[in-house]
């Protein structure tokens, strides 16, 4: 499990399955990606979806609507898919850009800096450029930040 934010943690199944990791996080609402793993005490929506296929558009909108509640109820929230990798880095990528108004490889490449496997499936990348309407190529997110020369 890797804290993205303060209130959120991205991760996979066998994250949802302890609920010690769980508690000691004080996790509040998970939205589960690959498996339906009822926690006590704990909200969760199971959204399946393929890895390597666009992410519907409903399921999409679910999940966001999912993260805004748990957001409003001030919840630290687990998005948890297979591995931890791909659907869950995908869908945490939007959680930023809805929350905090970030581009989408901005975004990623803050994801990225605290969890440095993630790793969006290119139909991922693009279902959610698609749905944000920027047009951006998986090269391109894929990119490294330049380095700044006065960096040192």
């Amino acid at each position: 499990m890797r804290l993205i934010r303060p209130w959120l943690y991205v991760g996979g199944y066998r994250d949802t399955l302890n609920y010690g990791l769980l508690s000691h996080f004080k996790v509040g609402a998970m939205l589960q990606l690959a498996e339906s793993v009822p926690q006590a005490g704990i909200t969760a929506l199971y959204l399946p979806f393929d890895d390597g296929m666009p992410i519907p558009p409903d399921v999409l909108a679910r999940a966001l609507a999912f993260i805004r509640e748990a957001r409003h109820s001030e919840a630290n929230l687990l998005i948890a898919c297979g591995a931890g990798i791909s659907r869950s880095v995908t869908i945490a990528v939007a959680t930023l850009r809805e929350t905090e108004g970030l581009g989408l490889v901005e975004a990623y490449r803050d994801i990225r800096s605290h969890h440095p496997e993630a790793l969006p499936h290119p139909a991922l990348w693009d279902s959610l450029c698609a749905h944000y309407g920027e047009r951006i190529s998986y090269r391109e997110m894929l990119r490294e930040r330049p380095r700044n020369p006065t960096d040192g």
